[in-house]
This record gives C-alpha cells, structure tokens and sequence, in this order.
C-alpha cells in the first residue's frame, strides 16, 4: 500500500475498498481519468485495505471569486478552489459571483465547475459588489446576458430586507419572474434563486423556477408543488446559522425584519423535514464565499443530517447531486474519476468526511492525508 505525498499526481492507480453508495466491496484501478474494473499495469495501490470510496462531493452552493467586499483577484479566487478540493468537494456550483472564473474549465487540478453567472438583483435591494442590479423591465435582458455568462445556471434574488416596509418583500412582481425564467428556459438555463422569505418563493415556484437557495419559508401549502415539479431546495444550513447575527444587526431600525427572519430559523427543521418527507430534491452547499470560507462541505453535510438521515445527507453531498447536476454518480466501469478515499465509513460517522486519506480528481491524486 502507497501513501503520502510520493502519490501526488499519480495517474494509473489500484485500490480496494467499500464502494459507495452501492457497499459494495471490490477492487478498481484508474487509468486515462476513468475508472476501471479490470487491472491495470503499472498501477500503484492506494489502498488495499478496507477503505471506502465515495463519488466526489458537490458543494452545490458557493461562491468562486467572491467574499465580502465583492470580486477578488484570480489568486484568491484559486485559493477558494484549492480549499473546496482539500476537502473533497470536487465539483461546484457557483450560486453567483461577480468575478469571471471561467478560467478554472482549463485547470485540470481545480474542481469542476458549473457558473450562475452574477447574481441579479434590483439597485439598493442587495449586497453592494455583488450582482447585476437592474429594475424589473430589465430583467429578462439581463437573464439573457447572465445564461450567456454560465454554464447553464442563472441566479435571482428573489428577496432582501425593504427598508421602507421593515421586513423582507420580493424583489421582482410574479409576472415578470415569470416571463425571466421562461427565457432563461429557451436559452437552456435553469434558474435558482436567494430567497428567505414566504411570499416571493411562492411567487417564485408558481412562476416556473427551477432551483431555490436557503428557502425557510417554504409553506406547507408550496411543498407539493415543489415536490410535483421537483424544483430543487438547497437549504445551505451552516449559513442559517447566522440569522440570529442578521436579526442582532436590524433589530434597531427593522424590528419586524428581526423578529421575521428568527422565527424563520427556529422552524428551519420542521419546515425542511417536511419538504424532504414530501419528496423536494435537497442537496448540500455551504454557501462559502461571502461571508463563509470555502471547504466546509463536511460540516453542511452533517448539518444536514438532522433533516436527511446520515445516507440521505451523504446522498446529498455526493451521488445524488452529482447526478442533479448531470455528472457520473457512481464508480463505475468508464466513470471519471473523481472520488474521495475514506478510512471509515461514513455511513456510521460523517466525522470521515473531515478527513479524507486520499482525493482523486480527473483520475489523479491531488491530495493525500
């Protein structure tokens, strides 16, 4: 068995582990970036122990390229990448950056990523540096220039604090949402979107929407639709976290705004769990970028947990999101091979997924434990 930095960049592998989800266990080899079930030569084993083999994690909410004050250089950005692979998050959908990180397609040791474009806001309703902020009447030009911009994702926000109300209200009238997300259909983009409060995901379900972030208003009356039409809830659970630290700084001057968003949180359990037991696909992403650091997929993962179930939190961090976003969902002959090497297994404790002995991207080693 190899192990340790000797194996960085290794590229004709051999290992033997419990492969998940399936439990099965077998031995594999990689070679050419794909997965193979019949011997290689010249391999190097890995493992030939008992170890387990899980599909690479998705963070399927973050942010490449951006934190607090807006757009940063391309070295911070690679920074936020080398971060989400080190903990086996090997492919990312970006929720919406104001940098321009196409240019992580090229590199063949940074995680695959799938772009939204920059967040579309309205003027003085958002984070300042963030998105593209346009009044309703531009909207659906500037989804068009936003699919463009992507990798088949566009990225609304649907709600912000309305300092003349005090409270969250939509950022977009339903109609017009709608006539956006059409658009974005016809380009072939999905569309997802930022939204806490009850009525805009409403509006926005009704509307067509494809995708919805955070999401603690989801009503009882909206989980069956969502769940008909399977429009996708990624909670982001770690970044809930901090809605008590949001209602601390507008409780002053926006004291229903406080009150709002608390009373969000506190049935965030109840409010997914029924989402989940009805059927709503929900997948795991950390929200990094912004205001959280990348490479805490681990934790969102058992986050999760509290609603999902230990395997349908792994699910939601791995193969299941992997096949949501349209890529190989499992180890098998001619997958990519992108897999993250455990030494216990997950299924038991998602404490493993702190610490992965080994992260295999496009077939080689790019770190080792």
């Amino acid at each position: 068995m190899s192990g340790g930095s000797d194996v960085l960049g290794a590229d004709r592998l051999h290992l033997r582990g419990v492969l998940l989800p399936d439990g099965d266990e077998r031995d594999l080899w990689v070679v050419d970036g794909l997965v193979r079930l019949e011997p290689v030569r010249e391999a190097i084993t890995l493992t030939d122990l008992s170890s387990f083999l899980l599909p690479g994690l998705v963070d399927a909410h973050c942010h490449i390229g951006l934190e607090s004050q807006g757009a940063v250089p391309y070295e911070i950005a690679e920074q936020h990448a080398l971060a989400e692979r080190a903990a086996g998050a090997l492919l990312l959908r970006d929720a919406g950056s104001p940098a321009d990180t196409r240019w992580v397609h090229d590199r063949e040791d940074l995680p695959r990523l799938i772009r939204a474009g920059r967040h579309i806001a309205r003027p003085k309703r958002y984070l300042r540096n963030y998105g593209a902020e346009v009044e309703p009447d531009q909207l659906v030009a500037e989804v068009e220039r936003q699919a463009g911009r992507g990798d088949g994702w566009v990225k609304l926000v649907g709600d912000w604090i309305d300092r003349e109300v005090g409270d969250l209200t939509p950022l977009w009238p339903i109609e017009t949402a709608r006539a956006a997300i059409a658009r974005a259909h016809e380009l072939g983009a999905r569309v997802t979107a930022h939204v806490f409060g009850e009525q805009a995901v409403a509006e926005l379900v009704e509307a067509g929407i494809d995708g919805i972030e955070h999401g603690t208003g989801i009503s009882s009356d909206l989980i069956g639709l969502m769940a008909e039409r399977q429009v996708a809830l990624v909670p982001t659970m770690l970044q809930l976290d901090n809605f008590e630290q949001y209602a601390q700084a507008g409780e002053a001057r926006f004291p229903r705004y406080a009150a709002h968003i608390r009373a969000l949180y506190a049935r965030r359990l109840d409010t997914f769990g029924a989402a989940h037991d009805a059927g709503v696909p929900i997948y795991a992403g950390t929200d990094a970028g912004g205001y959280l650091p990348h490479g805490l997929v681990a934790q969102e993962i058992a986050a999760l947990a509290q609603v999902l179930g230990v395997e349908g939190a792994l699910a939601a961090g791995s193969w299941s999101a992997r096949r949501w976003l349209g890529h190989a969902d499992v180890l098998d002959d001619g997958a990519p091979a992108d897999f993250v090497v455990l030494d216990t297994d997950p299924r038991t404790d998602l404490a493993a997924l702190r610490s992965p002995r080994f992260v295999v991207l496009r077939g080689r080693v790019v770190e080792t434990a």
